[in-house]
């Protein structure tokens, strides 16, 4: 395939995402057209995933022709661990919430191979900065290599639980019970958190793969931020951010029917009180 012919298929690809993913923002959608997959995912066959298959989680691809992974699809990382390049609709929609405009500074909880730290670097520009934290060395030291091109992204090997400095916006890609203070610490003024908060239910099979939703905390002064539910989603756990009690608070909150009223992250203390719908302390959750 000529560099023409491909450019023309991240065109197309970015456009079925803006579709999918009813996107608004331009920028983002440039950004899924200049940003090649294939370069973060390594040469084909891939492994597809078939997420409503039960007998099987993945299919290959004929051939390494890259049009087979320019599609609104899940790619392979690791089989054996069901361990992916997540579905592009999903992390479009996610990533078009956090508003990140040219010039920002954005930290990647768990940014794996970096293809989509990537788009996030094309979104601030070369003015920006854009931190990912991978805690799997072996995936941190790849996303290092592949994100070379982007000098205002730097990747470190390390647990996303503290992270260094201060950030516009803080994405958290990996499944959380709460919200850990030092996200809180991490967000600038008027700076926005983008968290999944998952539960596992009982029974699960996948003991690191939580289900829950995204939200949009947005930072106010009176420690009170205000909140928007993104989507639902099935993700991978964050090793610092869970704890067994705020698990049982947040699954049955949840379960409850509750969790489609939250409007607000309340960080400072007080007591249980009626507007709590998942009162876990320091990451309350409230109507």
């Amino acid at each position: 395939m000529t560099a023409a012919a491909l450019d023309g298929t991240r065109r197309v690809f970015a456009e079925e995402v803006r579709a999918v993913a009813h996107l608004e923002s331009a920028a983002l959608v440039d950004a899924f057209a200049r940003v090649p997959r294939e370069h973060f995912l390594g040469p084909g066959p891939w492994q597809i995933g078939i997420p409503d298959d039960q007998d099987r989680k993945y299919r290959a691809t004929p051939d390494d022709d890259p049009r087979h992974i320019y599609h609104d699809v899940l790619v392979a990382l690791d089989p054996s661990r069901e361990l992916n390049n997540g579905m592009p609709s999903a992390l479009a929609r996610w990533i078009e919430a956090t508003a990140i405009e040219p010039g920002e500074a954005v930290l990647h909880v768990g940014c794996g191979v970096g293809y989509y730290t990537a788009i996030m670097a094309e979104l601030v520009g070369p003015t920006g900065r854009v931190v990912g934290y991978e805690i799997e060395p072996q995936l941190a030291a790849r996303a290092r290599e592949l994100l070379a091109p982007w000098p205002q992204v730097t990747v470190e090997a390390r647990d996303g639980g503290v992270p260094d400095g201060t950030f516009d916006a803080v994405f958290v890609n990996a499944g959380a019970t709460h919200v850990v203070p030092g996200w809180i610490f991490a967000i600038r003024p008027a700076g926005r958190l983008i968290v999944p908060l998952t539960i596992h239910a009982p029974g699960q099979s996948r003991s690191s793969y939580g289900v829950g939703a995204m939200l949009r905390a947005d930072r106010r002064d009176d420690g009170r931020w205000p909140v928007r539910l993104i989507s639902g989603l099935g993700i991978y756990d964050c090793a610092s951010a869970r704890d067994p009690a705020n698990e049982a608070i947040l699954f049955a909150a949840l379960q409850s029917g509750r969790g489609k009223d939250i409007r607000a992250l309340v960080i400072e203390p007080h007591g249980p009180g009626p507007d709590c719908i998942a009162h876990i302390p320091g990451s309350c959750l409230q109507r």
